[in-house]
């Protein structure tokens, strides 16, 4: 693409964003960018912010950032409360059940479980409408001539912008756009997924119950005393299915011929996935990028350095980078030495959660024989069930959660 204008911004410090991305990381970025006086602008290929959604933890070093944001209070509100989470044995029959905070190495009274969807909406609620929104649009080019980035959106709209910061996900069309196909950077970690939800027939509330036999889930997850459950399917697999995930019939007819059994509710979550209209497929992998930037353009969230949802860590994370990067960008007048005092920050506290993923992660994902039943024999165990972290690794999870201090950048607090 050639460039549209040729407006010489480089003696001024980059005040005009264009973040890409609408989830938690670009939300949360837009409302740092925002307190610190700088133009925002978000676009986003969905038509709005999308709510619902299964839920996820926001614990250590997270908790401090949306704190300082003022949203505490009503994410406290919104918190679950998920209090068990029941193993059940490849025959149906139950093995024990530890308290969440046992298995992640989370505090009790501490962490908070939210919605997606409701981190979404008090992000935006956070923000609004001092931000410009975007939706139903998307990055098609962009070029950085090293003064601004000429941007095109699919709509056909044009943006001069000092920077552009891709947040938008695993598979990120910023990403590809500026550093080319995903293959290089995409991690996979051996495991494919769906996602959906189903109605609660099962009584269950503020828990979870996983099912396993060797390298496969079934799982039911209860947010709250509600009409709705969620349910997941994973099993591992050693070549991703890339000739599924424009197939929505080829996707299900993939995870159902991996769960024959007539045993618990596996019969039922399988029915319950063909009949889904909000089934989620996709393989479990991470995003390890050489640098977080190049030029003009910076990438922040699962663009970044995606964790996989085996870490737990994926929002908290998010949570943090938008944090450190929007600090970073008001501290600098040049936004090269943000972007490498962003990556310099971020880029051990991303890694070290990373490896919760790849490293003790058996608890829910056992994958040998030997594993299961090492882990089958321990929930059996009175002694250990009782321990204040009980798994394997939990003291190295809550290490992890709460291994980067929050510089205090001017106005952040």
């Amino acid at each position: 693409m050639n460039a549209l204008h040729t407006t010489n911004t480089a003696s001024r410090p980059a005040r005009r964003v264009l973040i890409s991305g609408a989830s938690i990381a670009g939300p949360a970025l837009a409302y740092w960018l925002d307190r610190y006086g700088f133009e925002v602008t978000v676009v986003e290929k969905a038509p709005a912010v999308r709510g619902g959604g299964y839920a996820i933890d926001i614990r250590g070093t997270a908790r401090e950032a949306v704190e300082r944001m003022g949203l505490l209070p009503r994410l406290r509100a919104a918190h679950v409360d998920s209090r068990r989470i029941t193993f059940i044995d490849p025959a149906g029959g139950t093995v024990g059940a530890l308290r969440p905070e046992q298995m992640t190495g989370g505090e009790a009274g501490l962490d908070l479980e939210v919605r997606r969807g409701d981190l979404a909406a008090a992000l935006q609620e956070a923000l609004g409408d001092r931000v410009e929104f975007l939706f139903e649009d998307s990055i098609a080019a962009l070029d950085d001539d090293g003064d601004c980035v000429h941007v095109v959106l699919d709509s056909g709209a044009r943006r001069d912008v000092d920077l552009v910061i891709g947040a938008d996900g695993l598979h990120s069309n910023t990403r590809r756009l500026v550093l080319g196909p995903e293959e290089p950077f995409h991690h996979y970690l051996g495991h494919v997924f769906a996602g959906f939800t189903l109605p609660n027939e099962f009584g269950l509330a503020h828990e979870g119950v996983i099912w396993n036999d060797v390298g496969r889930s079934a799982v039911l997850y209860a947010h709250e005393p509600a009409d709705r459950v969620h349910g997941f399917l994973t099993f591992t697999r050693d070549v991703p299915p890339f000739e599924a995930f424009r197939d929505p019939r080829a996707q299900r007819d993939l995870v159902a011929a991996r769960f024959p059994e007539r045993v618990w509710h596996v019969p039922r979550l399988v029915e319950a996935m063909g009949e889904a209209d909000d089934l989620f497929f996709d393989i479990v992998s991470q995003i390890h990028l050489p640098a977080w930037s190049r030029g003009r353009v910076a990438f922040a969230g699962d663009a970044a350095h995606a964790t996989s949802f085996l870490s737990g860590q994926g929002s908290s994370v998010a949570l943090v980078g938008a944090y450190v990067l929007a600090g970073e960008l008001a501290a600098h007048t040049d936004h090269t030495a943000a972007f490498a005092a962003y990556e310099h920050l971020m880029r051990p506290f991303a890694e070290r959660n990373q490896a919760l993923a790849t490293s003790g992660g058996t608890i829910v994902t056992p994958t040998t024989r030997e594993q299961l039943e090492s882990r089958n024999a321990l929930l059996r165990d009175p002694e250990f069930l009782a321990k204040e972290l009980a798994t394997p690794g939990a003291q190295t999870h809550r290490e992890a959660h709460s291994g980067l201090v929050l510089p205090d950048y001017p106005g952040a607090r």
